[in-house]
């Protein structure tokens, strides 16, 4: 099931589904459904249950007749890792950094701005003074079962779904103040991008894969637990023109492991919380040193696409 947001003819922001190229709104549905996605997600088991009974439902909406929003608004907290050692290679090159040991020991992830939120055709202001504003192509899962110290094996327990994830990175802003060895601050703190849904975690089964090192000689190396993975094309494109082609089945750190170490130490994971999956590898600017393209402007179309979700397109202003 694709989950969206979307505000209405008359202005509203309501919760519902994709259904045929349509929009049903799952309150006029059924008015046991909650109008709002955190509210869904917090009891979603049941509401999967009313649906379910439901059937088909003839949709309230075309596509044209509203718009999509990001289709969490609100999330409790945003999570974001560095998953992909490709990308962590290349941005640490271009930073003149080098790759500490403990990366491949622990997923490293910090918080963001869960109040910075954007979603689909969103326009995105361009920070004041910023002259090498940067994009991240993510995936980013969504937890909706409520747990602490969760084990990789029972991680799929506390999975909602997957959205795709473009984290806005101000990277003149950011090498400046990440001379402070503290994490990202005000180049990571204005603008986080979600969409088009929430694809449930029951349709990316099919997606599933088991990789080793032998049969995907793309991988550098493997974490001693590497887990399933999904096979699914990752492409960002500017302004029509493909900047990126990667696959998730490269990454280094999988969601479960990165939900153990959300987790550990008592730690608890709430339903609607975020956790980002880390740039896949040539999926920024930066990792270039911006040749491949030049740092973004006002006027630019970014189109983030992964595979069995959708595009999100967000144009900078």
């Amino acid at each position: 099931m694709k989950l969206i947001t979307f505000e209405n003819k008359a202005g509203e922001n309501r919760a519902g589904w994709l259904q045929d190229d349509a929009v049903v709104d799952m309150n006029l549905a059924d008015s046991r459904l909650p109008i709002d996605m955190l509210t869904f997600i917090d009891n979603h088991e049941e509401n999967f249950k009313i649906i379910e009974a439901l059937g088909v439902v003839k949709p309230h909406y075309t596509l044209e007749e509203v718009k999509l929003l990001t289709p969490l608004p609100n999330p409790r907290s945003v999570r974001d890792y560095i998953g992909f050692e490709q990308h962590m290679l290349n941005a640490s090159k271009s930073f003149g950094h080098t790759v500490g040991a403990a990366w491949y020991e622990i997923p490293i992830f910090y918080f963001t701005n869960h109040q910075a939120i954007y979603g689909p055709e969103d326009k995105i202001q361009r920070p004041t003074g910023e002259e090498k504003l940067d994009i991240e192509l993510e995936m980013a899962v969504i937890i909706g079962r409520k747990g602490k110290d969760i084990k990789p094996e029972n991680a799929d327990d506390h999975i909602f779904g997957y959205t795709v994830f473009n984290d806005w990175t101000a990277r003149a802003i950011q090498k400046h103040e990440m001379t402070v060895p503290l994490g990202p601050h005000k180049g990571k703190d204005f603008a986080n991008a979600f969409g088009p849904c929430i694809v449930t975690k029951d349709e990316f089964e099919k997606y599933r894969c088991s990789i080793s090192r032998e049969s995907h000689p793309e991988h550098l190396t493997m974490p001693k637990s590497c887990g399933d993975r999904f096979d699914i094309k990752m492409i960002s494109r500017i302004n029509g023109e493909t900047i990126c082609e990667g696959n998730y089945n490269t990454v280094h750190w999988t969601f479960p492991q990165m939900m153990e170490r959300a987790s550990e130490n008592n730690v608890t994971l709430m339903p609607g919380d975020i956790l980002g999956s880390g740039t896949v590898g040539w999926g920024s600017l930066i990792e270039n040193n911006f040749s491949v393209h030049r740092p973004l402007v006002p006027g630019d179309i970014i189109e983030l696409e992964i595979e069995g979700i959708g595009i999100l397109r967000n144009t900078v202003v």
